[in-house]
């Protein structure tokens, strides 16, 4: 690679399996050839965009207004970027979060009504020129997603406390951006087994993985 490393972001709805499909990517790839990545999560990421995290994904489900939202996601992900990610792409590592601009786009932008042009320019201050070479959105029911969420009963469920009606907006919203750009979204259908979503991830990750050489065309 001469130009940097390579960048995927996976985004959806909440319980859209993320975490999971990660991990699986990951490990396929540990498996082939030994490479140097990064896995990495938003927001948060870095150690004070993970303070910013705490405000975010706490509390009740209205304390903040979409733009307060957006500028809170913005901060942390300028943090993230400068510590994490952009130093790892300038070592030629693979980059995969859990999250990433796409977020704020639906979430605080199509559902929350942040008009784009406001988001666009948070968006330049976080991140300058770092941006996801594929993203991958897995679209889940969106009931499904939020019992899954729910049955983690690991806190942090300020977003999951929203509601049905808001989730389904969320849905749309990634829907609605994949089909905007072709070209780096790949919408892939999440109710189905892990396994059987991780094999479609991985015939639209590989080709980019062999292309930027970081796998062999085997």
């Amino acid at each position: 690679m001469t130009r940097r490393g390579l960048f995927i972001t996976f985004e959806g709805g909440e319980g859209c399996g993320k975490t999971t499909q990660i991990q699986k990517l990951a490990n396929r790839i540990k498996s082939i050839v030994s490479i140097p990545f990064v896995v990495t999560r938003e927001p948060g990421g870095a150690p004070s965009a993970e303070l910013i995290r705490g405000l975010l994904v706490n509390g009740d489900a209205e304390k903040w207004r979409p733009a307060t939202e957006g500028l809170l996601m913005s901060a942390a992900r300028h943090e993230h970027v400068e510590q994490i990610i952009r130093p790892a792409l300038a070592q030629n590592k693979l980059v995969m979060s859990d999250r990433f601009v796409d977020s704020t786009i639906v979430y605080q932008g199509i559902v929350g009504g942040v008009a784009r042009n406001d988001i666009d320019a948070m968006s330049h201050i976080a991140c300058g020129d770092i941006y996801p070479d594929v993203t991958i959105i897995l679209d889940i029911d969106s009931q499904i997603g939020l019992a899954r969420a729910k049955s983690r009963s690991a806190g942090e469920d300020r977003f999951e406390a929203k509601g049905l009606e808001y989730h389904e907006k969320v849905r749309a919203g990634f829907l609605d951006i994949a089909a905007d750009d072709p070209s780096r979204f790949v919408v892939i259908n999440a109710n189905r087994t892990p396994d059987d979503i991780a094999e479609d991830i991985w015939q639209a990750v590989r080709p980019l993985l062999q292309a930027c050489g970081l796998i062999g065309n085997g």
